[in-house]
């Protein structure tokens, strides 16, 4: 799986919302389609996509594929993303201090 193919797949809000409802649970192609308001053919296409970047993964069960989210490839993108994370924090703290030196008032901020 490259870094490529799992921002390609996560780009498309099909995909997302597949991978959001993954996330409750194993679910098979007809399920997701109907879930996620998909064709079943679709579906089948975005699921490929998904498996391709590593994010989902298949099992057969008798007559039945049931798709599973594999969780490793999100760790690695929140690991990536973790050092923006931080960023946005102080950035936020900042704001907190400086809302905090604010007299208290009723009036609305003045825009710049």
């Amino acid at each position: 799986m490259s870094d490529a193919a799992l921002w390609a797949a996560l780009a498309d809000p099909h995909r997302r919302a597949v991978v959001a409802l993954l996330r409750t649970g194993p679910r098979t192609v007809g399920e997701i389609a109907q879930a996620c308001g998909l064709s079943q053919p679709s579906a089948s296409k975005h699921l490929k996509v998904l498996r391709e970047a590593g994010l989902v993964r298949v099992r057969q069960e008798a007559q039945r594929r049931v798709h599973t989210l594999d969780p490793a490839p999100l760790a690695a993108l929140d690991a990536w993303l973790a050092p923006y994370r931080k960023l946005w924090g102080e950035s936020l703290d900042a704001l907190g201090r400086r809302l905090d030196t604010r007299p208290d008032t009723t009036e609305p901020i003045p825009k710049d």
